[in-house]
């Protein structure tokens, strides 16, 4: 039952998404296919109306609007040019100047935004004119554009790390953000050695000349100071017991509106555009938590996750090799899906398997979220890769040449969380969090 089961979810599943059916409903669809085999309709239909209500009542399910509000505060509320000077005077020495600078913004930005086509958009759109006149290649700026973003998706506060401890059961909302800060920065410093590699094969020198700017420096931190306390404020109290995930959040919408005031970004006209915006984007991210817990449902009841654990570990008993296998199979599955629904699929199908073989639920977490999100710069979907193409004015044709370069890097980061826990779990093994 076990395995037609899981083929006929994902036949359904491919068939839907290939004929254009949104993500959500073809989970939906999906599930219901392979339940009514072995329920009455009129059961198996209540029942997955109950597991839908369940999915999207979970009180940590709530932190994500009020992220997503306050992410989108923020990209209205001109801290991107704060952040981009900042690391411009902090980083701008190195050879490729401006793409490192890129490649760092794009961390810290994507960071406190919450989005990395956010970050690619409005990150991309502050250097691309110093870019242009210093003579960069657009399709060598628009690939560093877009293959860093997802670092800031790792670096907290981080909606897909909140997805992921729904999914897994409740694993710590804090201990997942304490835990990705070092995926995370690995995957910057992979984008910033091939920014460098890329500059010096290219030749685009440095024209910084002198001694350091420390007064410079000093400035720009000081302007960059509000955004970057956002982190701090957030993280700080979420991890010190101050409040809880979804209050954090909370306070990150009343942080980054007040920040929004005060550079005089925001109207009240905007802002209740940027409500309405929120409101539809986190109404999707809900609907398919709550769609994505009855296909949990169907997997539990036809006993999919035992059978796949099972045959795996028949097949082979070596965690190198498991572990191999696993990210194969995300690597070609975050190609053609979003990040959000994939966490919401896999989760429930490989964590199973890992946590027999003693892998802790944040390191697989980190392991997972990492690997899917590659996907997001990778065709065909690779939605921020494609707004990087959009920014830069370029073309894929011309991109994908230098983006080779970044998938290499960033898949020896992709091993590196893969087979060194520690890197995942040392941080909030220190602070007592797991």
């Amino acid at each position: 039952m076990a395995v037609e089961s899981l083929c006929i979810i994902l036949v359904v599943l491919f068939v839907m998404l290939a004929i254009g059916v949104p993500i959500t409903y073809s989970i939906g669809i999906a599930s219901l296919v392979a339940i009514v085999r072995v329920l009455p309709l009129d059961v198996a239909v209540l029942t997955a109306a109950q597991r839908t209500f369940v999915g999207m009542s979970k009180f940590t399910l709530t932190a994500i609007p009020f992220f997503v509000l306050a992410g989108n505060i923020m990209n209205q509320g001109g801290i991107a040019k704060s952040i981009v000077d900042f690391v411009m005077a902090l980083l701008g020495r190195l050879p490729g100047a401006l793409l490192v600078t890129n490649v760092g913004a794009n961390a810290l930005f994507g960071a406190i935004s919450g989005s990395a086509s956010a970050a690619a958009a409005a990150v991309g759109s502050m250097v691309r004119k110093g870019e242009e006149e210093q003579g960069y290649d657009k399709a060598v700026c628009a690939a560093t554009n877009g293959a860093s973003t997802p670092s800031g998706l790792l670096i907290p506060p981080s909606n897909v790390l909140i997805t992921y401890s729904l999914a897994s059961g409740g694993t710590s909302v804090a201990a997942l953000f304490m835990a990705g800060y070092v995926p995370g920065i690995i995957w910057a410093l992979c984008c910033i050695i091939v920014s460098i590699f890329l500059a010096r094969r290219l030749g685009y020198v440095n024209k910084a000349k002198g001694k350091y700017d420390w007064k410079n420096l000093g400035v720009t931190f000081l302007h960059a100071l509000p955004a970057l306390s956002l982190i701090i404020v957030v993280i700080g109290g979420i991890i010190g017991g101050v409040f809880t995930a979804t209050e954090g959040a909370a306070v990150a919408v009343l942080y980054s509106l007040a920040i929004a005031i005060f550079n005089k970004k925001i109207t009240l006209k905007s802002f209740w555009a940027i409500v309405i915006e929120s409101a539809k984007m986190s109404g999707m991210v809900v609907f398919l938590t709550g769609v994505s817990n009855v296909l949990g449902w169907v997997m539990a009841f036809t006993q999919i996750p035992q059978t796949v654990a099972n045959a795996v570990l028949g097949t082979t008993g070596s965690m190198v090799l498991i572990l191999l296998i696993m990210n194969l199979i995300l690597l070609v599955s975050g190609t053609f899906m979003d990040v959000p629904p994939a966490v919401l699929i896999f989760t429930p199908l490989f964590l199973p398997i890992l946590t027999t073989l003693g892998i802790h639920p944040v390191h697989f977490g980190l392991i997972l979220v990492y690997n899917l999100c590659i996907g997001n710069v990778t065709p065909p979907v690779g939605n921020t890769l494609f707004v990087a193409i959009k920014i830069g004015d370029t073309t894929l044709q011309k991109v994908m040449p230098y983006m080779l370069w970044y998938y290499a890097a960033i898949l020896v980061g992709l091993l590196l969380v893969t087979y060194i826990p520690f890197l995942s779990l040392g941080l909030p093994s220190a602070l007592g969090l797991i």
